[in-house]
């Protein structure tokens, strides 16, 4: 039997308290892909010259869904992490991998062994208890976001993949790195040409993104160190044609 197809152009349109997280876990991060590898490496290495050991304020994941990486590698720099989130079922997964008595699940081991072969990372001794002590779930929308709050974020396959209108691609990029300080450093990763995904029994939309009009979105607020393509040889699903993963640092807009 066919998947039900959930029309929805626009964000609002969207059920993401039906988003199912167990479902999006098991498909996507069940093991360590190599090119989830490659992009934590990337990220790691940004964020451990960048930094230089120096310890931040607030951090921001911003629409983390179930994927716990983006967080793990602001993890050494952050006093305090913000998982912001819409979808209600995620927030309880969230909170079930944070606060739990184990914490996450060893799943995610190979993710954070890749980020502790770098020396900030290999100095957290108990990655699982310093999540559960400096990561707090909120609820969130992108688009009621306020202005430079956070000392670094991250955003990953989110403003391209909730929704199918250009303008809200863009207006989510640009208010994600608007919530962070001047000189913030981030990391951002977009689905190269996706036509949409299912997760479950929900069809949910996206942004064709390409590499020009990223960097064209980010350029207008941002001063983008890197900007990579990453390719798979087994991609997860048919319709995107790799990952984007933008380095950078927030800059002030000129008028």
């Amino acid at each position: 039997m066919p998947l039900p197809h959930t029309s929805c152009p626009a964000n609002a349109d969207c059920p993401w308290d039906q988003f199912d997280p167990e479902w999006y876990v098991n498909h996507n991060y069940h093991s360590l892909r190599e090119d989830d590898k490659h992009i934590l490496e990337l990220m790691r290495d940004f964020f451990a010259k960048s930094l230089a050991g120096r310890q931040l304020g607030r951090g921001l994941d911003l629409g983390t869904g179930a994927n716990l990486y983006p967080a793990l590698a602001m993890l050494p720099f952050c006093e305090e992490i913000t998982l912001m989130e819409r979808g209600a079922a995620n927030r309880r997964w969230l909170r079930s991998q944070i606060s739990g008595p184990e914490g996450y699940s060893q799943s995610w081991d190979p993710f954070w062994e890749t980020l502790a072969k770098e020396t900030a990372y290999a100095q957290c001794i108990d990655p699982r208890k310093m999540l559960g002590e400096r990561a707090r779930v909120e609820y969130g929308d992108v688009f009621q976001l306020g202005q430079r709050q956070f000392d670094m974020g991250t955003m990953f396959f989110v403003a391209e993949s909730i929704t199918a209108r250009l303008e809200e691609f863009q207006e989510a990029t640009q208010r994600f790195v608007g919530s962070l300080r001047i000189g913030a450093p981030f990391a951002a990763a977009f689905m190269n040409k996706s036509d949409g995904y299912t997760v479950g029994n929900h069809r949910f939309p996206a942004v064709a993104v390409t590499e020009e009009y990223v960097t064209r979105c980010l350029s207008e607020v941002a001063e983008i160190a890197k900007l990579v393509l990453v390719r798979s040889n087994k991609p997860l699903r048919e319709g995107y044609q790799g990952m984007f993963l933008a380095l950078g640092k927030a800059e002030k807009v000129n008028n």
